[in-house]
């Protein structure tokens, strides 16, 4: 690598520091906000989920793997549709008595 690429690295890495310690400032916040508990619950695991996606995306190198992600999660969704479905048709079938 030369030198200006692990510039650009490190600039990325304390931009995504500063982001996940501004939303960390930001989920705190929430905490204290008087908007009912299932409102602040739904914020939090929203601002949880950001900061999330930056982690995985820039500190697990994932944002050059999109490929392999869309394949895992198609993969992922037909399996979750099958292991709902097959019990379903089961479930109907011994529901029908003839």
């Amino acid at each position: 690598m030369t030198p200006e690429e692990v510039k650009h690295h490190i600039k990325t890495y304390v931009i995504v520091f500063v982001a996940l310690a501004f939303l960390t400032v930001v989920t705190v916040a929430i905490s204290y906000l008087d908007i009912g508990v299932v409102p602040g619950i739904a914020l939090g695991l929203f601002v949880a989920s950001i900061k999330a996606s930056l982690v995985a995306c820039y500190f697990m190198h994932l944002i050059d793997e999109r490929t392999t992600i869309y394949w895992t999660v198609i993969a992922t969704a037909i399996s979750f549709l099958i292991l709902i479905f097959i019990p379903i048709g089961a479930m109907l079938a011994q529901a029908r008595v003839y």
